[in-house]
């Protein structure tokens, strides 16, 4: 059995900037964070969930992107000296999210600052977001990382994942389901054509034809702040999608207690069976309890020898 710690949009606390740095969108974003989104995220919620995955002791963590707010460079600078308390960039793997590329920023000061729990097996740090898709795996488990967040106009925090990365998707899905792993993909924006037009992304029925031809076991995203579960058409079956409640959410939020979720990912002679824990911080903020448990069995196709 292979255990795999979810979390998504932490939503670090935001820094103190300077007028020049907030022209054009950055602008509403940095008002909008200090009149309400401060009290939606809080890292005291945030440090009980990461304490109680450490506890936990998965063998890999996956987080689902939104580190910061506004994609200031001092924003990915504390990011940085944060990520090593979840752990190091072998032990957790992270795809950004819209908020990681609220605006066009350098590679140096931005994204890069994380290049290295960007980049797949055997790479050097991520030069730029033409890495994704990216391929880690652990076990009997491939972990496929997506690149949804791209920078959009005001009040737009929609996602793009790009013919060329879909393509390059399929291709990578297709060889490995011919080996029989657990393939989970991993992505910001829930891949779901339900969504508002606001936030949606904005090529999920290009993704879902995609998984409809070539599967995959399932697909963990954030972006909405809750926890919930949907599925989309596989070729041997439905395909469990499972979105997680923000890593920072306030006690009493609207978002309701933070959450992170703890999957046990086991084959059996039927296909795959997935046991999501949901653990939500606990009323004294020091870590997190079971708040349900969702299972899934994902009939996989039988590994071709060569």
């Amino acid at each position: 059995m292979f255990t795999l710690a979810h979390l998504s949009d932490p939503h670090l606390p935001m820094p103190e900037a300077r007028p020049w740095q907030l022209l054009g969108k950055r602008a509403t974003g940095y008002l909008n964070w200090w009149r309400r989104r401060a009290q939606l995220h809080r890292p005291e919620a945030l440090a009980g969930v990461v304490a109680d995955i450490r506890a936990q002791k998965p063998d890999h963590v996956a987080l689902t992107g939104d580190l910061v707010n506004i994609s200031l460079p001092e924003e990915f600078a504390r990011a940085a000296a944060w990520l090593p308390s979840l752990g190091g960039p072998t032990e957790v793997t992270i795809v950004p999210g819209n908020h990681d590329a609220y605006v066009r920023t350098g590679w140096a000061e931005g994204l890069g600052r994380w290049a290295a729990y960007l980049a797949g097996d055997g790479q050097p740090p991520a030069p730029d977001l033409s890495v994704f898709p990216t391929l880690r795996r652990r076990g009997p488990v491939a972990l496929v990382g997506l690149s949804s967040g791209v920078p959009k106009p005001p009040l737009l925090a929609t996602g793009t994942l790009g013919t060329a990365q879909i393509e390059r998707a399929e291709k990578l899905l297709a060889e490995l389901g011919r080996e029989g792993v657990c393939r989970v993909v991993l992505i910001h924006h829930p891949p779901l054509t339900t969504e508002s037009r606001f936030k949606r992304l904005t090529d999920a029925a290009r993704f879902q034809a995609m998984i409809r031809r070539v599967g995959c076991e399932v697909v963990l995203h954030g972006h909405n702040h809750r926890s919930e579960v949907a599925r989309i058409a596989g070729p041997h079956g439905p395909v469990p999608v499972i979105g997680v409640t923000s890593a920072s959410a306030a006690p009493g939020s609207k978002y309701g207690r933070a959450r992170w979720h703890l999957l046990r990912l086991s084959r059996d002679a039927a296909g795959w069976k997935i046991d999501v824990e949901l653990r939500a911080l606990r009323a004294d903020g020091k870590a997190c309890e079971p708040d349900g448990i969702l299972t899934f069995h994902t009939p996989a196709a039988p590994a071709v020898v060569p």
